[in-house]
């Protein structure tokens, strides 16, 4: 009918990105996108519980039901039934028709025995120290120091090495995450011409058992703190008699004499002072002819999201390090007396940067 406009029959929704619609997209979808958003913390408590509970090893012979899994977890069941229907939504867990949940790709490293589980990592940043740390961000934002201090009175790692229960878990969840990309990283290298390796700050040995693996020809040394290195992974067949596991502080001397020197998510935990401290370590141990490979996600330009970016929100509350842009670690590099000479990027979260002595 002339003059009459026509019902739209489309479902407006208050969630997903803002579609073509101006500036600044349509109001409801924004309004949406940035209550999600809010409550983004949300997901992450959820996600923490599931991980917590081991809901995914549970799945792992096949879908059941909440009520199911509450038995096996000792749970109650209506309440664990809505978590998983809420992770779902983020394709954590799928439910099927008949009420039964399944695995999915993304609850998959969920599972214990997972080859690149991330069970224990994703535990750990569900903690106190981690999760209330987060909640006092604007503090650190507000007084330019870090939020964990503020809370606890000490520097993160001092808490790692006292509060032991804590501290075998937190070591435990970096060696998992570092598991997901050590064979990355040894693939991507090339430790042809060396002979020996130093994986200073190493934690249990994660990367120097992906390299000394790769390179049978290679002889390493994992170096950490005491603590650290006595749950090293590296006494199996295939390095057999290669390496050795030494204790020390990084600040004051590593192991020399070496022909690679790796860093990997090191120095985005420290600011650049100490940055230039355990670098100058580095450089007093390493022969003319040594290579340091430096590893750690570099931030991008632009405004797309990146693993490094969540990374830097993270020191900000726990730690006083900070995610860098490849120009601001090789300006780091330069001024501890190094000199770029080669990048790799083999994941978002590792990427590689050569550096020799400067002559």
């Amino acid at each position: 009918m002339a003059g009459v406009r026509p019902v739209s029959t489309q479902v407006r929704t208050l969630s997903g990105p803002p579609q073509d619609g101006g500036a600044d997209g349509d109001a409801g979808q924004v309004t949406g996108e940035l209550l999600e958003l809010a409550l983004g913390y949300v997901y992450s408590a959820a996600l923490h519980t599931a991980a917590r509970l081991g809901v995914a090893d549970h799945l792992v012979d096949g879908a059941r039901t909440a009520e199911e899994l509450a038995k096996a977890t000792g749970v109650d069941g209506p309440h664990l039934y809505r978590l998983l229907r809420f992770l779902a939504t983020k394709k954590v867990f799928r439910e099927d028709e008949e009420g039964r949940f399944h695995l999915t790709a993304l609850a998959r490293p969920l599972c214990t025995d997972n080859e690149r589980s991330l069970r224990d990592y994703i535990k750990v940043r569900g903690e106190a120290a981690f999760w209330e740390s987060a909640g006092h961000l604007h503090d650190a934002v507000r007084t330019g120091t870090t939020a964990f201090e503020g809370l606890y009175g000490v520097p993160f790692y001092d808490y790692v090495a006292t509060e032991h229960e804590f501290g075998r878990a937190f070591n435990s969840s970096m060696a998992a995450f570092s598991e997901a990309l050590s064979n990355e990283i040894a693939m991507a290298c090339d430790f042809s011409a060396a002979r020996s390796v130093v994986d200073v700050g190493g934690g249990r040995g994660g990367l120097l058992r992906a390299v000394l693996r790769r390179n049978p020809h290679l002889t390493g040394t994992l170096f950490d703190l005491e603590n650290v290195v006595a749950g090293h992974v590296l006494d199996i067949p295939e390095t057999s008699g290669r390496w050795t596991a030494e204790p020390g502080d990084f600040f004051a001397s590593v192991p020399t004499g070496a022909d690679v020197y790796l860093l990997k998510h090191v120095l985005a935990s420290w600011p650049d002072e100490q940055c230039l401290d355990i670098l100058g370590s580095c450089r007093r141990a390493m022969p003319a002819h040594g290579r340091l490979l430096a590893i750690n996600a570099m931030i991008p330009a632009g405004n797309e999201p990146h693993p490094s970016k969540t990374i830097d929100m993270l020191m900000m509350t726990v730690l006083n390090g900070k995610s860098r842009t490849r120009a601001e670690y090789e300006a780091l590099l330069s001024t501890a007396g190094f000199r770029a000479t080669g990048f790799l990027e083999p994941s978002p979260h590792a990427s590689v940067i050569e550096a020799v002595v400067a002559s």
